[in-house]
């Protein structure tokens, strides 16, 4: 009840919006947390843009990582140092891709506590209120009852979907899959979640699946400027005329052939001698 306590203010507030789509939208309690679903991941667009950037950042800059890695591989402290000036010259937040995810996990608590105690605070001011949803599910009840575990089923595939989207720009293998695993690893603890907080994580796996297919269709890679080198000529330098000719070897060769003609002498028998 400490967290609950802590979270009080965006309870309230997800209470008001609740009742404000019950009232003036006219739409079900059920359908009021779909829409209420749709105007946080609203409200968070300019986060997940921030995290497509950053992930689009880390996966082009990848190999330049992993050399970096490589490189320090023995020491610890002096890797991470590294990686550190890499993300500030680089402009890389890598802990941009957490962002949406961290700010919907005080609203997911916040909407279960509210629905904990929907049936007995809210639910009776609005008499001829249906609780249902689609017919399938009442919002208060645990989702392991009646259709809920359809829910579940769909839960899974779109978590999985949403959570491939984003593994993408990972590198390591054992990220991906470990990632991929974690929705199914959460499934008997959501059985014990109300049916109303399966409908908000549901919406919100569609909005994430269908914001990335769009996003990563619309929103162009950032490029990565050409790095100069040591043998990279210059704009002044001009180029030479021949391959492997040097400036000197041809002054030498124009200035011999240009000089007086040598004397050639014959040897006897006719035959000049060089």
């Amino acid at each position: 009840m400490i967290v609950g306590g802590l979270l009080s203010p965006i309870e309230n507030v997800l209470t008001d919006v609740l009742k404000w789509l019950h009232e003036t939208g006219g739409l079900s309690w059920a359908w009021s947390i779909v829409a209420l679903t749709v105007i946080v991941r609203i409200l968070l667009v300019p986060v997940a843009l921030r995290q497509i950037h950053s992930m689009q950042s880390l996966q082009m800059h990848a190999p330049e990582m992993k050399a970096i890695q490589q490189r320090y591989k023995s020491d610890r402290q002096k890797q991470s140092e590294e990686l550190m000036k890499f993300y500030k010259e680089n402009k890389i937040n890598p802990y941009a891709a957490c962002l949406p995810v961290v700010f919907q996990i005080p609203i997911f608590i916040s909407l279960f506590y509210v629905l904990k105690g929907f049936e007995k605070h809210i639910f009776p001011q609005y008499p001829g209120s249906s609780l249902d949803w689609l017919g399938l599910v009442n919002i208060t009840e645990k989702t392991k009852y009646g259709w809920g575990p359809v829910l579940l089923v769909v839960y899974v595939a779109s978590q999985l979907t949403s959570t491939w989207l984003m593994s993408t720009s990972m590198q390591s293998t054992s990220q991906r899959v470990m990632i991929m695993v974690l929705p199914i690893v959460f499934i008997p603890f959501i059985l014990r979640f109300p049916s109303g907080l399966m409908i908000y994580w549901l919406t919100t796996n569609l909005w994430t699946t269908g914001q990335g297919v769009v996003t990563r269709r619309l929103m162009p890679k950032p490029q990565v400027p050409p790095k100069r080198t040591s043998r990279t000529p210059g704009r002044d330098t001009p180029a030479p005329a021949e391959a492997g000719a040097s400036p000197d070897r041809g002054a030498a060769q124009t200035q011999s052939r240009s000089g007086p003609p040598r004397k050639v002498k014959r040897r006897r028998g006719g035959k000049p001698k060089r």
